[in-house]
C-alpha cells in the first residue's frame, strides 16, 4: 500500500524546489508546475513500473512524455528526488550549459528525459508512436503522457487523437491537466474547447475524470482505473482537474503566474506555506 503521508511530504518539498528554482533565475513557469506536483509525485513514485537505470529505449518498463514542456520545474524536481540525477543539480536550472533548460532537451543526456518538448501540440504524436513501438516489440508496458488543456487548442493533437483510436493504440494513457488557465488568460476566454470528455469519446477514446487532481489518493485511484482500462482496443484519456499554482495561495486560480517568477518577498511567503519536509538542495 502506498504511504500517502510520504507522498504528500514529497509533494511539499517539490513545491519548494519549484519556487526556489524559478526565483533564482527570475525565469520559468511556476503556476502549472505547482498544479501538477501531486500528479508527478504519484506517477514516478507509485504509478509507473520502471527499472533501475535509465536508457532512451525504455524497453521493459513504463515510459513518460511531458508534452507541455514549460512545466519543466516540477519534472526536474521529481526526477531528481526520484534518483534520476543529483538533487543539487537543481541549482543549475536555466543556466547556460545546464542540462536543466527551461524546456526539456535531450542533447545533454539528462536521465528521465526522452524528448525535447515545449513546442506545444507535439507530445501526443510522440507518445502514440512510442506506444505503437511497444506493441510491435511485444512490450506489455504502458506509455504515459501529460498535456496542457490550452495545448489542446493546437490542431496536431486532434489528428493524433484520431489516429490513436483508429489504430487501437490501447497501451497509452494520455493525461490532460485541466486547470482552465493559459498564458493569456482562462482557456475559455482565449479559445473555448467545450466538453473535452465528449470530444475524446467522439474520437474513440475511453475517458477517466479525476475531479480532485491535487489530491494524491484521488490521483492514485483514478490512474489505477485508467490502467485497468488499457488493452481494450481504445487509448485512454485522463482529465485531471487541477488548480494552477496549487499550494501557494497568491498563485492559485489565476493565469498571472503561468510564466512569472516570485520576488524575494513572494518566495518567502510561498516557502512559509510549504514547510520543509525532506531538505532543500
Amino acid at each position: 500500500m502506498p504511504n500517502i503521508q510520504q507522498l504528500e511530504d514529497l509533494t511539499i518539498q517539490v513545491r519548494r524546489d519549484i519556487l526556489r528554482m524559478v526565483h533564482k533565475v527570475n525565469s520559468g513557469h511556476p503556476g502549472g508546475s505547482l498544479g501538477c506536483s501531486e500528479f508527478f509525485v504519484s506517477l514516478f513514485n507509485e504509478i509507473m513500473e520502471t527499472k533501475d537505470g535509465f536508457d532512451m529505449d525504455g524497453v521493459g518498463e513504463d515510459i513518460f512524455f511531458l508534452s507541455n514542456g514549460h512545466i519543466s520545474p516540477v519534472y526536474y524536481s521529481v526526477l531528481a528526488r526520484s534518483g534520476y540525477f543529483p538533487i543539487d543539480e537543481l541549482n543549475t536550472f536555466r543556466l547556460i550549459d545546464s542540462r536543466l533548460q527551461g524546456h526539456p532537451t535531450t542533447h545533454e543526456g539528462l536521465p528521465g528525459v526522452r524528448i525535447a518538448s515545449g513546442s506545444l501540440g507535439q507530445g501526443m504524436s510522440v507518445a502514440i508512436g512510442a506506444a505503437q513501438t511497444k506493441k510491435l516489440n511485444n512490450d506489455k508496458h504502458l506509455v504515459y503522457s501529460l498535456h496542457g488543456d490550452g495545448e489542446l487548442q493546437e490542431g496536431q493533437n486532434w489528428e493524433a487523437i484520431m489516429y490513436a483510436a483508429g489504430n487501437k493504440v490501447d497501451n497509452l494513457i494520455a493525461t490532460v491537466d485541466l486547470n482552465g488557465q493559459q498564458i493569456d488568460g482562462s482557456t475559455d476566454s482565449v479559445l473555448p474547447m467545450g466538453n473535452l470528455r465528449s470530444k475524446f469519446e467522439a474520437f474513440g477514446w475511453t475517458v477517466v475524470e479525476i475531479e480532485e487532481g491535487n489530491n494524491i489518493e484521488a490521483i492514485l485511484k483514478g490512474m489505477a482505473e485508467a490502467k485497468a482500462l488499457t488493452g481494450n482496443g481504445k487509448p485512454v484519456c485522463v482529465l485531471l482537474k487541477t488548480v494552477m499554482g496549487n499550494g501557494v495561495d497568491f498563485m492559485m486560480h489565476t493565469h498571472a503566474w503561468h510564466g512569472k517568477a516570485p520576488n524575494d518577498e513572494q518566495l518567502a511567503i510561498g516557502l512559509a506555506q510549504n514547510a520543509e519536509t525532506l531538505g532543500d538542495y
